[in-house]
């Protein structure tokens, strides 16, 4: 309940509509060890499991001791963040008697940073905007007015950006207060007992999963589109009786474009597809990501090295729980889901306002597309897994831009075929409501590569772009919409699960007469 109070405030006072509407955010408490003990409700596996390891970045730089009544923290470091320099990170302590007892952290994608801006077109860290090490941000709760500046001077919107980083200290604040009135509520003077009690029984629990299956190595690999070629995800997964070991031997090498990942966001969304399938219902902490050990070789797409370019690591990233899949369907066949559409379909878009051509504005709509079939029912139709983060209302972004949504709907057809069916993807049409051009930032994946059924379930429809006229649109990288163009984007569907022919006449008809299927 605290955790989740803690990320409520952040929504409700964000400014960014990817915050405030999307909820791509992550909150959690954790022990002055720096483990985590407890995560919001809201917020992306992304954000939370990597936020999960970034605390102990931050005591590394700041030990305990060292920490004072009102001091706030904050980076955006990716490789000790959440991936790329859009995640601002905030861990604040908490003090009990001048005793820290506890440490609150949070996590918000801001609305730019600088730099080339979301897209794929940077080749270092270095073009892809501010990079705010580990630092004490505040000192009684007053920030640092020489770094506030350097931010305001470094981002196209600063006002956006600085209410989002002050969300981001208020949802702590609130988040501490209180985890100090439970702990007088229930006479604690620290967490220390409570603190072992989650993260023992968790690994317990997750360690009494793993126990019922079988021993063994699975392996499966994945091709995805990339930029410049193709790329494979190779995926070995190892059950043992103390844990699981996913690796990523043999996949593709970094790549001189903004898709590459950190270490912390190949862990993060590769232990969240585990836990999707082993032991879901078990509370997400660090007792329950210890028994999963995730690597991958240095100098990989999933391990880039600084100063590897990693803008839109999520492009990459959100595929993992996918690899994941491919092995643990063979270990649990009747508890994986098809492969879906995974890397968000996010629209980006700046240009002019009509009516003040000096005034600039940024778009940041998140979408998706399919879901994949699950066990027993029908793939999610436009849906965000594994990110979790909503669609964004096309009348928020018609507010804060001179944008108009001409046609969202559902994409007949684009779902797998099979005994359950995939999700469905959507149709939008975008354009200037006057005769204004605007950039359009693509960052797709499935265009070339759809998501594949399983157990004999059809492919997903491939994902594709393209202007009114016709002219084709790239996949990842920035396409400039000429005046009175606009933009049609078809999102991929899911991949279908099991044997068409077994699909139940009734629900066929049901998919026709809904308009899924035309055929």
């Amino acid at each position: 309940a605290v955790v989740q109070e803690q990320a409520t405030t952040l929504v409700r006072s964000a400014f960014s509509t990817s915050t405030r509407e999307a909820g791509d955010l992550s909150a959690g408490v954790f022990d002055p060890q720096g483990r985590m003990l407890a995560q919001s409700i809201t917020g992306t596996p992304g954000h939370v499991n990597s936020m999960a390891a970034s605390v102990g970045h931050f005591l590394a730089e700041f030990p305990v001791q060292t920490m004072r009544p009102g001091d706030i923290y904050l980076t955006n470091d990716p490789w000790k963040g959440t991936g790329h320099l859009f995640d601002v990170v905030v861990v604040t302590p908490v003090f009990l008697e001048d005793v820290v007892v506890a440490l609150f952290a949070c996590t918000s994608h801001v609305v730019d940073i600088g730099g080339v801006g979301f897209s794929a077109t940077s080749r270092e860290i270095f073009h892809e905007g501010l990079q705010l090490p580990i630092m004490r941000f505040a000192v009684d709760e007053v920030f640092d007015q020489n770094v506030v500046k350097i931010i305001e001077s470094n981002v196209r919107d600063g006002v956006q950006v600085m209410g989002d980083i002050y969300s981001l200290a208020a949802c702590n604040r609130v988040g501490a207060a209180r985890l100090l009135d439970m702990m007088q509520e229930y006479q604690l003077t620290d967490l220390d007992e409570l603190g072992r009690h989650i993260i023992d029984t968790s690994k317990t629990a997750m360690l009494a999963e793993i126990s019922r299956l079988p021993s063994g190595t699975w392996h499966s690999q994945m091709r995805v589109d990339g930029v410049d070629e193709p790329l494979d995800i190779v995926t070995e997964l190892v059950i043992e009786d103390d844990g699981i070991i996913v690796r990523f031997d043999g996949t593709s090498s970094v790549q001189p474009h903004g898709i590459n990942v950190p270490m912390s966001y190949t862990d993060a969304y590769t232990s969240f597809g585990v836990r999707c399938i082993i032991g879901p219902n078990i509370p997400n902490n660090a007792g329950s990501l210890e028994v999963i050990q995730v690597s991958a070789p240095l100098g990989c797409i999933l391990n880039a090295p600084r100063p590897a370019a990693v803008n839109i690591r999520h492009v990459m990233g959100q595929m993992l729980p996918d690899a994941v899949y491919g092995c643990l369907s063979q270990v649990l066949p009747d508890k994986v889901p098809a492969e879906g559409t995974s890397s968000l379909w996010n629209l980006l878009a700046s240009g002019a306002w009509d009516d003040q051509p000096n005034k600039q504005f940024m778009m940041m709509s998140f979408n998706s597309g399919g879901a994949g079939a699950r066990p027993g029912q029908d793939g999610l139709s436009a849906t965000a897994f594994p990110s979790g983060v909503k669609n964004m209302p096309v009348e928020i972004n018609e507010v804060v831009s001179p944008l108009v949504f001409w046609r969202k709907e559902l994409r007949p057809d684009s779902g797998g075929d099979g005994e359950f069916r995939g999700g469905l993807g959507q149709v939008v049409e975008l354009g200037h409501r006057t005769d204004g051009e605007f950039v359009f930032s693509a960052t797709f994946e499935r265009v070339r590569y759809a998501a594949r059924g399983r157990q004999g379930g059809g492919n997903g429809s491939n994902g594709h772009l393209e202007l009114d006229d016709g002219t084709p649109v790239a996949a990842k990288g920035n396409t400039t919409v000429p005046p009175g163009r606009r933009l049609r984007i078809e999102f991929p569907g899911g991949g279908g699960l099991g044997d068409p022919l077994n699909r139940q006449a009734q629900a066929r008809s049901k998919d026709k007469r809904l308009g899924y299927v035309t055929d």
